[in-house]
């Protein structure tokens, strides 16, 4: 019993020395812990500098005299168009063109059997002469009546008859007259003739065949001619376009120039005037018709052939011009980076005009003076410091070096020259 109460008061007193000394053991470690920390603080390497600022090429924007230019697609039209169809029966015994020639006007084209129309004449020219014959018989008559008018061997009533003999005579010969005439149109008929200068479709009509002669659609259609020297281009514009035109007409200007670009083209090298607008605007589209004329010497376009069509938008105007790889996207909006005068970049929100020459005009929200990062623009953040070195905005060499009427599409200015 003795031997157990020992053994537990021996227990009880190494039971606080234990937690002393594991409490002695935790104090020692936090002392440690302290010490190494205090000493990696005093020891730690210095923070590494921050990076150099971003190098960035910087140029104010190219001043610029451009034109601007409003863009339409249409079609070719020819200036005059007729129908070849003959104004006399028969039978056709000639053609006189090779299908697709350019004829000239008055070139015979068709020769109609003539030989019933000469007949016919002959007959006319004998008529004529017979009611000639008839006249003079009447007007002889009428002078020896009149000798006896003075003797009274003659009556009053029979001086009256012969006087009327004679005037039906003098009407039978103009009627005879007229029909000689008739009959010698119809001779003419007989030989078509092209009606206008200009390019002729294939012949409808074989030798050998019949034709019908008549006037409108009652005659048999021979063939086609197209005037194509000057040609028309036909486009749908916006009420803008109507509007544009009127109050250019009323202020006496000249017509609108307009450059025209072919499908396989690369430049606006068809030249022509904006001649005529219609009357009313398509009601279910709110669009209208206008039309420009081109001179076309070498018959080179043709009726129904496409073509993008730019109408001058006014005069010349003064306007900034910068990379069109300068231009940022942020969202809806189009910003340019500015280096400002610390050194900061700035974005600045602008308004975009077309392209020309490489170059986006710049409408408004940038000034002349801003230096526009041109170079660079991946490395630069609004609010971040650049290291900027000047650069020169100069637009693309061969475009600048061509007219105004052989810019590159698409396009919807030019530069003035």
């Amino acid at each position: 019993m003795n031997m157990l109460t020992n053994h537990i008061e021996a227990a009880d007193d190494v039971r606080p020395r234990r937690s002393a000394a594991i409490r002695n053991g935790s104090i020692a470690v936090a002392a440690i812990l302290l010490a190494g920390g205090a000493w990696k603080l005093t020891h730690q390497a210095p923070a590494q500098a921050a990076p150099p600022p971003a190098n960035v090429t910087v140029a104010t924007p190219l001043v610029r005299e451009v034109r601007a230019w409003d863009d339409y697609v249409g079609r070719f039209a020819p200036s005059r168009a007729v129908e070849v169809r003959p104004r006399v029966s028969g039978q056709i015994v000639g053609v006189h063109f090779k299908d697709g020639d350019i004829v000239r006007q008055g070139q015979l084209l068709f020769t109609i059997d003539p030989r019933p129309f000469a007949a016919a004449l002959a007959e006319a020219r004998a008529n004529a002469a017979s009611a000639r014959s008839a006249l003079a018989l009447a007007q002889s008559d009428l002078a020896r009546a009149n000798r006896l008018v003075g003797d009274e061997a003659i009556s009053a009533g029979e001086i009256d008859s012969l006087k009327a003999r004679v005037q039906a005579g003098q009407a039978a010969v103009a009627a005879a007259d007229a029909r000689v005439r008739q009959k010698a149109l119809d001779m003419e008929f007989t030989r078509v003739r092209a009606p206008i200068t200009g390019r002729i479709s294939d012949r409808r009509v074989d030798p050998g065949n019949q034709i019908a002669g008549g006037e409108g659609a009652t005659g048999s259609l021979l063939t086609t001619i197209n005037a194509l020297d000057p040609i028309y281009f036909t486009f749908d514009g916006s009420e803008a376009l109507f509007l544009k035109a009127q109050r250019a007409r009323a202020a006496g200007q000249a017509a609108s120039p307009v450059e025209i670009q072919l499908q396989d083209e690369t430049g606006y090298r068809w030249k022509g005037q904006l001649d005529f607008t219609d009357n009313g605007l398509d009601p279910r589209s709110g669009t209208i018709r206008g039309r420009a004329v081109l001179r076309n010497p070498g018959y080179f376009l043709t009726p129904g052939m496409f073509g993008n069509m730019r109408l001058a938008a006014g005069g010349t105007q003064s306007a900034l011009l910068v990379p069109d790889a300068a231009v940022q996207t942020d969202q809806a909006r189009k910003t340019l980076l500015i280096v400002g005068k610390d050194g900061k970049v700035v974005a600045k929100p602008v308004e975009l005009g077309p392209v020309v020459g490489g170059l986006r005009v710049i409408r408004s929200g940038l000034a002349p003076t801003d230096k526009v990062i041109i170079s660079g623009t991946q490395m630069a953040l609004p609010g971040m410091p650049v290291q900027a070195s000047n650069g020169r905005i100069a637009p693309d060499a061969q475009t600048d070096a061509l007219p105004a009427a052989a810019a590159p599409a698409p396009a919807e200015a030019t530069f003035a020259h």
